[in-house]
């Protein structure tokens, strides 16, 4: 089992900055990759960024450039540096984790991020 808990999300106007935390524990050396998904009111939830325990690391298009996923291995903790935030940001952002060969996902109960005009 691994347990995950998102922590800084917030209010913020356009432009501004937040970080996303997400710490882990339990089994997770049984974890292949990483992930932040975000789901706005009314729509589904999409993938925005993604980070392989080689460190392979994906984007979702529209955030290219402005977020930065990372890891620091000693806390066990991911990382979504968001910068430049956009109203369509708006959601809230749930973390995953996916468990090496059988790719089974674990996911925190959310944070949410309002980014104001």
């Amino acid at each position: 089992q691994v347990q995950l808990v998102e922590s800084g999300g917030g209010l913020v106007q356009a432009g501004g900055s937040l970080r996303l935390s997400c710490a882990a524990s339990g089994s997770i050396s049984s974890i292949t990759a990483w992930g932040w998904y975000r789901q706005a009111p009314g729509k589904q939830r999409e993938f925005v960024a993604t980070i392989t325990s080689i460190g392979s690391i994906n984007y979702k298009d529209s955030v290219k450039g402005r977020f930065t996923i990372s890891r620091d291995n000693t806390k066990n903790t991911v990382y979504l540096q968001m910068n430049s935030l956009k109203p369509e940001d708006t959601a809230v952002y749930y973390c995953n984790a996916r468990r090496r060969y059988s790719g089974y996902e674990y996911w925190g109960q959310g944070t949410q991020v309002t980014v104001s005009s």
